[in-house]
């Protein structure tokens, strides 16, 4: 497989970007829903940017804030059309600026 083939989205770059979506599309601050949801701020965000992979727990009440049952979440995530242009050939949702890199560590076996 060539390390330019593009790459499914991770599930926790789909639901942060239907996340974030849903948000904006209420007109609501970070800092709103981090209050309504009882989850940080900076953990909130980074759940959205698809850099932290959030607990159920914290889907659910991230969720509960917006109004936005978790089955509905889920199926607006698989639904979530793909922008196989703005990562380098990463696919990602459309509108979502994938993360840097995440650092590659090497294994090597000697006998």
């Amino acid at each position: 497989m060539s390390s330019t083939a593009p790459h499914a989205p991770l599930l926790r770059e789909l639901l942060g970007a239907v996340l974030r979506e849903e948000r904006r599309d209420q007109g609501r601050t970070l800092a709103d829903v981090a209050t309504a949801s009882g989850v940080s701020l900076p953990h909130l965000s980074q759940v959205e940017r698809g850099g932290k992979e959030p607990s159920s727990e914290v889907v659910a009440a991230i969720c509960g804030a917006l109004g936005l049952p978790v089955a509905e979440l889920l199926r607006r995530a698989a639904a979530e059309p793909l922008d196989l242009t703005s990562s380098g050939g990463r696919a990602v949702p459309a509108g979502f600026t994938a993360p840097a890199a995440a650092p590659t560590a090497h294994l090597s076996l000697v006998a």
